[in-house]
């Protein structure tokens, strides 16, 4: 009886701990599956969040001096304005980039309207000149290449080093009229150019990048041929917890246009160069 009772105790206690092995399995991997759940949940998330789409507007000034040669009428003559002369003679100055992307794929819009005018006094004439520059850049990109740098940038993005090839069209117009006591002459041309070029992104913290991007186009179309480059020097901040990188930079536009062989067509092989300050705000 005694050697009875005693397997019979003995009986329960394996059962029991079986029972409880199979609770402590079942609630291992119920933990595991949460917990992996929640991971994947979270990769997931921020994968949709890296890829959602964004719209970056960026005011900017363009301290751009010329240099070069323009001309018409058979004659052609030396350009050569620094921008404080530009500066003390500017009307109307408008300038901006609006880029739509969503960290792989994107489009922009980037253009400048720059409008100056000047008055001399020439024989007891009154010369007065006005000129209308503006310029309009529309193109596309695909990141090609991205190399995670480690640690995220403070909008909450990974750090990369990433190359972008760039397609667009650039479309250039100037405007120019002169008056000369009753006599007025105005003059007005333009061209279209295609453009490839590349973009790189480098994001040396969570707070400082810095970005470059060139491109060559005309190829005949418009000009004869075009260069554009530009670096910049960013840095991150929110403001009202508005994404914001501030930007200081070089910036450089070459174009080589030639009107034709008439005498009175427009020839313009002028450089744009200069700093550009400005701010970048994410939405």
């Amino acid at each position: 009886m005694t050697e009875h009772c005693a397997g019979k105790s003995g009986g329960l206690s394996a059962a029991h701990l079986f029972r409880a092995a199979l609770a402590g399995f079942a609630l291992c991997s119920a933990s595991a599956a949460a917990q992996a759940s929640d991971i994947l949940g979270a990769t997931e998330a921020e994968i949709q969040d890296q890829q959602r789409w964004r719209v970056i507007f960026s005011p900017y000034v363009w301290g751009a001096s010329l240099n070069g040669t323009a001309g018409v009428l058979g004659y052609s003559t030396d350009v050569k304005m620094p921008f404080h002369e530009i500066f003390k003679n500017l009307d109307v100055g408008l300038m901006g980039n609006l880029e739509v992307t969503n960290g792989t794929f994107g489009v922009y819009v980037d253009g400048q309207y720059v409008k100056t005018s000047q008055d001399e006094d020439i024989l007891d004439n009154e010369l007065a000149l006005q000129v209308i520059n503006t310029t309009l850049a529309a193109g596309a990109y695909y990141r090609v290449y991205e190399q995670e740098l480690g640690g995220a940038t403070l909008f909450g993005r990974p750090r990369v080093f990433a190359i972008e090839p760039t397609l667009g069209v650039r479309w250039t117009q100037i405007d120019a009229k002169v008056e000369v006591g009753p006599m007025t002459a105005r003059r007005k041309v333009q061209w279209t150019d295609p453009f490839i070029g590349a973009r790189m992104i480098y994001d040396i913290d969570d707070r400082w990048n810095f970005a470059a991007e060139a491109d060559i186009g005309g190829f005949g179309a418009g000009t004869d041929f075009s260069a554009h480059g530009q670096a910049y020097l960013g840095y991150r901040t929110m403001i009202r917890d508005v994404p914001t990188m501030f930007r200081v930079g070089y910036r450089v536009l070459y174009q080589d246009y030639d009107g034709g062989d008439n005498v009175s067509d427009f020839k313009y092989r002028v450089t744009q160069h200069g700093p550009v300050v400005g701010l970048s705000i994410t939405f």
